[in-house]
């Protein structure tokens, strides 16, 4: 989501603007509801990236079905009246995978499994942590940034692709644009909310591994042959297309947010 084309009509960047600050809205309301709230959001969520994902890898209707049944089941595991986000959910999801492998033989649909269950139980992990809202918010907001810093930047400068072979239309340049304002944006947590200095410093650099995710999806879909993971939002393609860049950063963020932990 580094950079688009530079052809898109005004109403098509209107309905971009308009859904995603929906999803925004929503995803702010749950963060701030937290417990079975957010679980259900980051589950349903999880459930339609699991769909998209076998649609790219090629997988039969039956084959989506059952591993979305595989990957419910730490999905449910993760759920506030039950063991929540712990090492328990962490072994369930490496056992979806493999249960996908076994039962399907389809090593990269068993994938999935991972791709989408490790995101969803750092997210759920770093909200339960005594400061999580402020720490989740931070996780998901530098993406936000990152995205909207890169693909202002990338029209407004253009210049050297950053990856014509995967995507085309994503510059250096949306790629600066985007780390720097992440950056800057951590650095205003840090002021306003007391985001630790870990944290902090590690804003842009997250914000470089939300553009590899970016990139990776990109490969997924260019090797699927599609244009979107899905149509489920209007303008913004599938929820894969929308939560690429954060499936690579909230393991890392999860890492980072509980890391004194093994220090106590």
């Amino acid at each position: 989501m580094s950079t688009k084309s530079p052809t898109k009509r005004p109403s098509d960047l209107a309905l971009r603007t308009v859904v995603g600050l929906a999803m925004v809205a929503v995803a702010i309301a749950a963060l701030w509801f937290g417990d079975i709230v957010f679980w259900i959001l980051c589950s349903v969520l999880g459930l339609f990236m699991m769909a998209e994902w076998a649609d790219l890898d090629g997988a039969s209707s039956s084959q989506k079905r059952l591993a979305q049944f595989a990957l419910s089941v730490p999905l449910a595991i993760m759920a506030p009246m039950a063991a929540g986000p712990d090492f328990f959910a962490l072994g369930l999801i490496a056992a979806a995978a493999f249960f996908i492998v076994i039962v399907q033989r389809r090593s990269t649909l068993a994938l999935g499994a991972i791709y989408v269950g490790l995101p969803i139980l750092a997210l759920l992990l770093i909200r339960k942590q005594e400061e999580g809202i402020v720490f989740t918010f931070w996780a998901l907001a530098l993406v936000w940034v990152c995205d909207i810093g890169a693909y202002f930047s990338g029209r407004a400068i253009g210049g050297p692709k950053l990856a014509p072979a995967i995507s085309p239309n994503k510059t250096w340049a949306g790629l600066a644009g985007g780390v720097l304002l992440a950056g800057a944006f951590g650095a205003a947590m840090h002021v306003f909310y007391g985001l630790p200095w870990r944290l902090t410093l590690a804003t842009p650099v997250l914000a470089i591994v939300a553009q590899s995710g970016d990139l990776f999806e990109s490969w997924l879909k260019r090797r699927a042959g599609v244009k979107d993971s899905g149509n489920l939002l209007p303008g913004h393609g599938g929820i894969l297309d929308r939560l690429d860049g954060l499936v690579p950063v909230a393991p890392l963020a999860a890492l980072l947010v509980i890391l004194p932990k093994f220090y106590s």
